[in-house]
């Protein structure tokens, strides 16, 4: 068929949607875009982004009253319907904005990682890497670093995205194949360190209700790191427990708890919160002045208190003697 042809263009692909009778029977198609029914649509089974809200949110559903949805979405057939890949905000904003349908491009045969493409990239076009929830810039060094293995089909699909969204394309150098791999050459691109890049994809480990703590500061960075290591189960359990207990989880705690990996019950878990920690408001600090550039790239993402103990264990480390 021409959508499998070598040398098939941007909407090619969509043509074949016509030759299929599943969920599409009620779709109107039009120069190759399908109106379908927003309600036949479902979210990525697992999208990282957060739903655009306030401000952001009114601005979008106004302007698609005054003019309509502009830029199809992208979704692909499931059994039930279609899933959607880009334009989960569209879709959301044209749902409030009361209406019913949405043009849509339809997506057939992709692989699971080439459908993290269309979910990571349509998001980065729209919003800059630094703008991003700690928890989505997880997301996206995990699609840089392993979701993708052909780089010419990860090009292709950025080009198709860049063409529908009418912007500008991005420099994607430093992604040839072997180092795609590389946490280091990742790294590059957003000016992060290779360890930098480590600690933020461990965020995707994480449990959901860790991922929204982290996101809205009230899990620090770096404790997060840890309590990634835990199991789901562990993870689930420590949550709850916190929750119960009233209280938040501390650096000393998190790193105890990610020794425990494996061993954690109830009781392992109620005792790490009910013993107390040394408290710091009784030391003396002291400013001190570092470069911007190695700030950035190794304690930008880091609480406070981490900080702090990272740096003690440094300078442990170096002089050869503790405090």
């Amino acid at each position: 068929m021409k959508a499998n042809s070598p040398k098939r263009k941007v909407f090619q692909d969509a043509l074949d949607l016509l030759t299929e009778d599943m969920a599409v029977d009620k779709a109107v198609s039009e120069n190759g875009i399908l109106q379908i029914a927003i309600d036949k649509i479902t979210p990525f089974h697992d999208h990282p982004f957060r739903l655009y809200e306030g401000e952001r949110l009114a601005d979008m559903v106004q302007s698609i009253r005054e003019h309509g949805v502009l830029n199809p979405v992208i979704v692909r057939r499931t059994k039930k319907g279609f899933e959607m890949l880009a334009g989960h905000n569209r879709a959301n904003a044209a749902k409030l904005a009361g209406l019913k349908e949405i043009p849509a491009i339809v997506k057939d045969k992709l692989t699971e990682e080439e459908t993290y493409v269309y979910v990571i990239e349509t998001n980065l076009i729209q919003r800059s890497f630094t703008d991003l929830l700690p928890s989505e810039k997880a997301a996206v060094l995990k699609e840089r670093h392993e979701k993708i293995s052909c780089q010419g089909r990860r090009n292709d699909i950025v080009k198709e995205i860049v063409a529908l969204e009418g912007a500008s394309q991005k420099s994607t150098c430093g992604h040839s194949d072997h180092k795609l791999r590389s946490r280091d050459s990742v790294g590059k691109e957003y000016e992060l360190s290779g360890s930098s890049v480590s600690r933020l994809m461990r965020l995707n480990h994480l449990i959901p209700e860790f991922k929204e703590q982290v996101d809205d500061g009230r899990l620090p960075f770096m404790e997060a790191v840890h309590l990634s290591y835990l199991n789901e189960e562990e993870q689930n359990l420590i949550c709850q427990v916190a929750e119960q207990e009233g209280k938040k989880i501390r650096p000393k705690q998190a790193e105890q708890l990610r020794k425990q990996n494996g061993k954690i019950d109830q009781e392992a878990a109620e005792n790490v919160f009910r013993c107390p920690e040394k408290s710091r408001a009784e030391k003396k600090t002291v400013k001190i002045w570092i470069d911007a550039g190695v700030y950035n790239a190794y304690l930008a993402d880091v609480g406070e208190a981490d900080v702090s103990e990272i740096m003690e264990k440094a300078l442990k480390m170096y002089f050869g003697k503790a405090v």
